[in-house]
């Protein structure tokens, strides 16, 4: 037997059901706090069209909420993202990549999409970005303490659906 929602849990899993059926998802933003930076993920858009869920570490709110968006407008006209290849228009020149997210990061980084999704039950990807000057968080030449600021959501913490700079960033 599962436990009765809070009415707060049960308006936003009301909220989170009616953005899925008029915008296709909804987007919830988490700040910064003592523990890392803010991040912003989708939710609904496994329910809606079954694709996976998104999730982007590190960039301003609003920035990830555009950039959340645009990849479910596009994942929804059947365009499909490969994990470790580079897609340059997200961004005016600004690479983007995705990673499949570990089930294992799902409770911390998708908590509200568990109103949704009671048992996990759904796909998820990070949209990965690299540093203004083009490094990425697993890169040797990153900046001191960008791996942690942007966390990698695999098991592991580097990629692991590509071999960086071999068939991938």
């Amino acid at each position: 037997m599962s436990t009765p929602l809070s009415p707060q849990d049960r308006n936003l899993r009301n909220w989170l059901l009616e953005q899925s059926e008029t915008n296709g998802h909804a987007v919830i933003t988490v700040p910064q706090d003592d523990e890392g930076a803010g991040y912003a993920f989708s939710v609904g858009a496994w329910r809606r069209y079954g694709i996976a869920e998104a999730v982007v570490i590190g960039l301003p709110p609003e920035m990830a909420k555009m950039l959340l968006r645009m990849y479910v407008v596009r994942s929804v006209q059947g365009e499909r993202f490969v994990p470790g290849k580079l897609y340059f228009d997200f961004f005016d020149g600004t690479p983007v990549t995705f990673e499949k997210v570990f089930k294992g990061f799902y409770a911390e980084f998708f908590g509200s999409a568990f109103l949704l999704y009671a048992k996990g039950d759904f796909a998820a990807v990070q949209i990965v970005l690299p540093t203004t000057d083009g490094h990425w968080p697993w890169s040797d030449n990153a900046p001191a303490g960008f791996a942690d600021w942007q966390l990698l959501l695999t098991e592991s913490g580097r990629p692991e659906s590509w071999t960086p700079g071999v068939s991938g960033p």
